[in-house]
């Protein structure tokens, strides 16, 4: 078994603008959010999933297409709080590889996660077909959450990871029974940050407004190794693990980074965790040693002070 990177080698992304001039505008994703670089909007409108807690009466269907594994979705589910009203289509994931780091498409301060789901939508006040909007300027609308690992299981992402056996071929399709899609998403909404981008994968139309939330998923170990672990990007032998099927953070150029939330500060990573950890350890040992001599000065000085009292007294008693 080979491991299948769709989106590296000879016609992995380095190579898409030649035939998809798109993937080389000013203008696309995913992108590294610096949080020290957006701009707070206390106007934003909050976001509101409409339909995404109802389990609805007909099946979805779960399709390996050989670069993901996508699921339908129904258009009763769709956004408010934002320009138009955007029903949603179907929702996709993008992941690394087992024992590499990373997965996720969008990072906030450099940092990746080991997964990225993106709920796809579409302005169905102006266009009538996803297709069709997907060329046009804020056509779409696209949900990404970034996913981490945790230590439970997480029973929202399992009614589509339970399925990934059925479809491990490229082209192959399942159905799955309606579920909750509020459980994919992070408990709280609140935070989050919008910008105009693009398709991460060809064409590559600049036609996306996304909202990434600042807040996580959390998935299992023993889930995250099934995403890494269960699907091909062939149909037949000899089969090619699908994997790293993530883009790369594209440049920002003169867009503007827009945050529902004043954010506190970037997040470290671990290495910057640590160092900042031995700097406030040796920090606080220094001050103690500061502490220690000045002590031990003070006390010598009170010891002599005590010694000339007593010198001076035994002396007064001698010439009396």
């Amino acid at each position: 078994m080979k491991l299948s990177c769709p989106h590296t080698g000879p016609h992995g992304q380095d190579h898409w603008p030649s035939s998809y001039p798109e993937c080389g505008s000013d203008a696309q994703s995913p992108i590294d959010i610096q949080t020290d670089s957006v701009t707070f909007d206390p106007e934003l409108p909050a976001l509101q999933p409409h339909g995404y807690d109802q389990l609805g009466t007909e099946s979805l269907d779960l399709h390996n297409n050989g670069h993901t594994v996508q699921l339908s979705l129904p258009p009763t589910l769709y956004l408010g709080g934002l320009p138009r009203k955007y029903v949603a289509a179907q929702l996709h994931l993008h992941w690394g590889q087992k024992g590499s780091p990373g997965g996720s498409e969008h990072q906030i301060n450099s940092e990746a996660t080991a997964a990225e789901l993106h709920i796809v939508h579409y302005d169905s006040e102006s266009y009538d077909s996803l297709s069709e909007a997907a060329q046009k300027p804020q056509g779409l609308a696209v949900l990404g959450i970034l996913i981490e690992v945790g230590e439970a299981e997480n029973p929202g992402y399992e009614h589509i990871l339970s399925h990934l056996h059925e479809i491990s071929h490229k082209d192959q399709k399942t159905s799955v029974p309606p579920f909750s899609v509020r459980e994919l998403l992070p408990p709280q909404l609140d935070q989050f940050f919008r910008y105009n981008g693009s398709l991460t994968t060809p064409p590559c139309y600049q036609s996306v407004l996304w909202t990434v939330f600042n807040r996580r998923a959390q998935i299992s170990v023993g889930q995250l190794e099934r995403l890494q672990q269960t699907l091909f990007s062939t149909e037949d032998e000899p089969s090619e693990a699908l994997v790293q099927n993530y883009r790369a953070p594209q440049p920002l150029n003169q867009r503007t980074i827009f945050a529902s939330f004043v954010p506190v500060g970037p997040m470290y990573t671990t290495g910057e965790m640590l160092s900042l950890g031995v700097g406030i350890l040796l920090g606080c040992l220094c001050l103690l040693l500061a502490v220690y001599f000045i002590a031990r000065k003070i006390r010598r000085k009170r010891l002599g002070n005590r010694k000339s009292v007593v010198f001076t007294s035994a002396r007064a008693t001698t010439e009396t």
